[in-house]
């Protein structure tokens, strides 16, 4: 049994961890950075949507090679902070006590969402070697994979991250009750963003599950808190003794 002074400090002392806002920024940079080279900000020609002609996607990455493996590069980086944000925002949730299932659901959705980064990264890499794309048909069945994982296979467990983070995360009054709700939001989105599997009509769900995303993530990174509100520590201690 804890003692009352050792308590007091172990609360006092706050959440062990990195700072998730700062993690959450990482992140971002990183992937949005990863966008930057396969865009028309560096050229007259972009990676490829799905619904381009397949010899436009074949082309594209026969003379796009080193900008995909950049790309590739700074998207697999990315990967890293974000399971680091999972991680780090799940323990903050159970050091302020949350046990909802939500919790669980997040570190399900980030882990996902994190795996799915990095081996769309590693996909992209590999189409990029020499050689591979002088086949047509492999490189159009890697692309397609790419797109699988990193779209709806990406933004689909990412919005059940945001979305398992906030609801305990706002019952419990550690976010802002807007914060939450737009978390919840941007859940549903992510979740509808599957139907692109069905029909390339719902391709603009990913974006919006993806961007808004990272701009939740910043915010409620910062926003939640890494020590106990004075009332809980107090009701905490009396508790425990």
């Amino acid at each position: 049994m804890k003692g009352l002074g050792s308590l007091r400090a172990e609360l006092s002392t706050g959440h062990r961890g990195s700072n998730p806002g700062i993690v959450a920024i990482v992140f971002t940079v990183l992937f949005v950075a990863g966008l930057v080279p396969v865009t028309l900000l560096v050229g007259e020609t972009h990676f490829p949507a799905p619904v381009q002609p397949p010899e436009e996607i074949v082309a594209y990455f026969q003379a796009e090679a080193i900008k995909v493996t950049v790309c590739a590069f700074l998207q697999f980086c990315s990967a890293i902070p974000l399971g680091i944000f999972t991680a780090v925002m799940v323990s903050r949730l159970r050091y302020h006590g949350a046990q909802a299932a939500g919790v669980l659901i997040a570190l399900f959705g980030g882990m996902t969402a994190s795996c799915a980064v990095a081996l769309s990264a590693l996909i992209q890499w590999t189409i990029a070697q020499p050689g591979i794309a002088n086949d047509g048909a492999l490189t159009r069945a890697l692309y397609f994979l790419i797109f699988a994982i990193g779209g709806p296979g990406y933004s689909v467990p990412f919005g059940l991250l945001i979305a398992g983070l906030s609801v305990p995360a706002m019952s419990m009054g550690l976010l802002p009750r807007w914060l939450g709700v737009f978390g919840v939001t941007l859940g549903i989105v992510g979740a509808l963003s599957a139907l692109d599997l069905l029909s390339h009509r719902a391709l603009l769900l990913i974006p919006l599950t993806r961007f808004p995303g990272f701009v939740w993530m910043i915010a409620a990174g910062f926003k939640l808190p890494g020590r106990a509100w004075p009332a809980l520590e107090q009701g905490v201690v009396v508790h425990r003794n």
